[in-house]
């Protein structure tokens, strides 16, 4: 005899699973899991007597925390390598080299054009 399972199978539309895999991607969630999520939402918002716009608010605040608490670290960590380099005057260098290289392939072109 097999154990009881947690999961039970669904016919969604193609569309949906396809918009669901790619809101998740960004997020690192699996299609299932978005859609999970969704759902979620929905019954909180359905039970909670949110209006729409409160709901898509709270929801836009919520994503924006996550990608902070994602990317906070590693912006503030290329912010830092900014600071070093501009303190020590390589990252103005970089850019006066890259302007001028920039100048030059244009001028190239030009006049092989």
């Amino acid at each position: 005899m097999s154990a009881p399972s947690n999961f039970a199978s669904v016919k969604l539309s193609s569309s949906l699973v396809q918009q669901a895999r790619e809101a998740a991607q960004p997020l690192r969630r699996s299609a299932a899991g978005q859609i999970e999520y969704w759902a979620t939402l929905g019954q909180v918002v359905e039970h909670s007597g949110l209006t729409v716009q409160e709901a898509q608010s709270a929801i836009e605040s919520y994503e924006a925390a996550i990608r902070k608490a994602r990317l906070g670290p590693m912006l503030d960590a290329i912010e830092a390598r900014f600071a070093a380099a501009e303190k020590i005057g390589s990252l103005a260098n970089k850019v006066r080299e890259s302007v001028l290289e920039n100048r030059a392939q244009a001028v190239s072109r030009k006049k092989a054009a």
